[in-house]
């Protein structure tokens, strides 16, 4: 099975994120939003495992799609020395995404920092009839994608920690408003934890559904080893479940964020 892909573009959005478009028909065909894939640094510094990375967005009709990525340690500074031209070494799509049901006509996109890059392509392939975004990040100069974020939904939000951007505060403040003024069918999720369980709090706050997608280290990505594991409920006790087999994607009334 061929995992070696050619980057068709790679540029940076701001001081330590970069995006890389990458020409590949399988994985943009079977891609659904929330997937992941893994990335092999390559043999530079001794990096041995992939790296998981979320599918930010996908171009069917061209056969490409879009990783973002910040430079949070030695592999993601391996990757970030990648250019156009380049070949990659990509597996995926894997793992579970999220639900794409017609059923839910009014849906909230929440994420938080690098958490935003998995909802941009679900904004885009979900069939509600109203799709809102509510965005967050540090300050001003954090704020990425956000014209492609307007593109794909009705209405963005956007809220930064020390107001230079947007509204001042967090994305569940400004969740907290939208609902009240007008309740979603769905919430979907994706930063950091502390977000996502207090988002999962007020979904329960208005009786609404919820999914939320879990950002862990991975060794296989394929559910081969143990590495990836996350708090799970069953029946009235919990039990550890593989983020990459099982998720990355998970209901919000089925996790536990501890």
């Amino acid at each position: 099975m061929n995992t070696r892909y050619r980057i068709l573009k790679a540029e940076y959005l701001n001081v330590d994120t970069f995006l890389l478009t990458v020409q590949s028909e399988l994985i943009s065909k079977k891609a659904r939003p929330g997937q992941i894939v893994t990335i092999k640094c390559g043999d530079e510094g001794g990096v041995i495992l992939r790296r998981p990375i979320s599918i930010c967005s996908v171009d069917r009709e061209k056969g490409t799609f879009d990783i973002a990525i910040q430079i949070r340690g030695k592999g993601t500074k391996i990757l970030s020395k990648f250019k156009a031209g380049d070949m990659i070494d990509i597996m995926g799509p894997l793992g579970q995404g999220f639900s794409l049901y017609p059923k839910h006509k009014k849906i909230i996109a929440i994420g938080g920092g690098i958490g935003i890059f998995p909802l941009l392509q679900l904004l885009k392939d979900h069939p509600a009839e109203n799709k809102k975004a509510i965005l967050g990040f540090r300050n001003k100069s954090c704020v990425i994608l956000e014209e492609e974020f307007r593109q794909a939904c009705n209405e963005l939000f956007i809220s930064t920690d020390d107001g230079s951007y947007g509204d001042k505060g967090f994305v569940t403040d400004t969740l907290k408003k939208v609902m009240d003024k007008e309740p979603a069918d769905m919430l979907f999720f994706c930063g950091p934890l502390p977000m996502m369980k207090l988002g999962v709090e007020i979904a329960k706050e208005y009786n609404t559904p919820c999914e939320v997608s879990m950002e862990q280290r991975m060794g296989c990505g394929i559910g081969a080893c143990l590495v990836c594991v996350c708090k799970t409920k069953k029946e009235d006790d919990w039990e550890y479940t593989q983020v990459c087999k099982m998720g990355p994607v998970f209901s919000g009334d089925k996790i536990i964020i501890d």
